[in-house]
């Protein structure tokens, strides 16, 4: 059992939801997302996913992508991200999940890149742009390092794309809250309680509703509706408002664990 599973199964036995928190590797540098990580685990956040940086991130707003081109700007890569991972897991022990386009693992290489991600002590990876109809190989990979490798679904997936994505992740399964970009302003309906009610029938994997959590409100009624919630661009946005102070770090922690609370009972 992976970091993931052994945590989100824990709160799952207690009644817990769990809380995810997005971090772009390297936004603003990696010494705050090194210090980011510990400070999050220490607010109650029970797992983080480490986005490495993308030129070219479809699936991502206008905030992750700023954060995105700094990374690459300071000349942050996958290589440089795994490295960090190996730094945290010295320290902690909290799941992490590698958030990633293709394109950089592909140049990577699918085997090596699964293999150095294990290695550093990396739990997960998400691949957004890569559909589980061709990600037979990198799952193979993936399983072969015990690696769980998570798979989205939105609200507009098909009947035949939800059966295969409830086979085929592992770790927990998330759910889009809208079809669209992250960040947005747009607010989970009928069709996002449909999804994951049709979701339940397939699996008993963990269900987790990401984009679009950006408050409180968000946060509690979404975590009433499945095993936990995501939260990333809400996050960024903080940490670009104290962008050049000392502070970042606990200010960003301060909003999380109010976040954290609309979570928890």
């Amino acid at each position: 059992m992976s970091r993931i599973e052994e945590k989100l199964y824990q709160l799952r036995a207690k009644e817990e939801k769990a809380f995810i928190t997005y971090l772009t590797a390297g936004y603003p540098d990696l010494e705050t997302t090194r210090a980011l990580i510990l400070e999050l685990e220490a607010r109650g956040v029970d797992v983080v996913e480490l986005g490495i940086p993308f030129s070219d991130p479809l699936a991502d707003g206008p905030i992750i992508q700023k954060s995105s081109q700094w990374a690459l700007n300071g000349g942050i890569s996958a290589m440089r991200v795994l490295e960090l991972v190996r730094e945290v897991r010295q320290k902690t022990e909290i799941p992490l999940v590698l958030m990633s386009y293709y394109n950089p693992i592909f140049k990577f290489g699918e085997a090596k890149f699964v293999d150095a991600s294990w290695d550093a002590g990396a739990d997960g990876l998400i691949v957004v742009d890569l559909p589980p109809e061709e990600a037979g190989q990198l799952k193979a990979e993936a399983e072969r390092n015990r690696v769980n490798v998570i798979f989205l679904l939105t609200p507009v997936s098909s009947e035949e794309r939800i059966k295969l994505v409830c086979e085929w992740s592992s770790g927990f399964i998330y759910c889009v809250s809208y079809t669209g970009v992250t960040g947005g302003g747009k607010k989970e309906g009928k069709a996002l309680a449909n999804l994951i009610r049709k979701v339940r029938t397939f699996t008993t994997t963990p269900v987790e509703i990401g984009f679009g959590i950006s408050s409180f409100q968000d946060a509690r009624r979404a975590s009433t509706m499945a095993d936990g919630v995501i939260v990333g661009s809400a996050i960024i946005k903080e940490m670009e408002a104290h962008i050049s102070s000392h502070s970042l770090v606990g200010r960003v922690g301060q909003m999380v664990e109010k976040l954290v609370g609309a979570t928890k009972r």
